[in-house]
């Protein structure tokens, strides 16, 4: 397992960190923005496959802004699918 920490642009939130435990997302949690949402997208997510997780969440926008937290999360999960080779650590 290890924890990967994301710095997002366009959104609110100033970091997003999470686990990738055997192609599975746990512990995401963002730093900054809006504490509702981010705590929602958190716990939705927890447990979900990683490649799941990319395909919902990828796309979704906020206020016009041309991204969202939920949607830097999906651009973070793809770095770190990348830093390991496509494997799911």
């Amino acid at each position: 397992m290890t924890r990967h920490t994301y710095i997002p642009e366009g959104v609110c939130s100033s970091e997003i960190s999470f686990e990738i435990r055997d192609g599975t997302l746990r512990n995401v949690q963002f730093t900054d923005g809006c504490s509702g949402n981010s705590q929602a997208i958190s716990r939705l997510c927890e447990g979900m496959c990683v490649d799941d997780a990319i395909r919902r969440l990828k796309g979704i926008d906020c206020e016009d802004k041309g991204t969202s937290c939920p949607d830097q999360l999906s651009k973070a999960l793809e770095d770190a699918l990348n830093s390991t080779g496509g494997q799911k650590p």
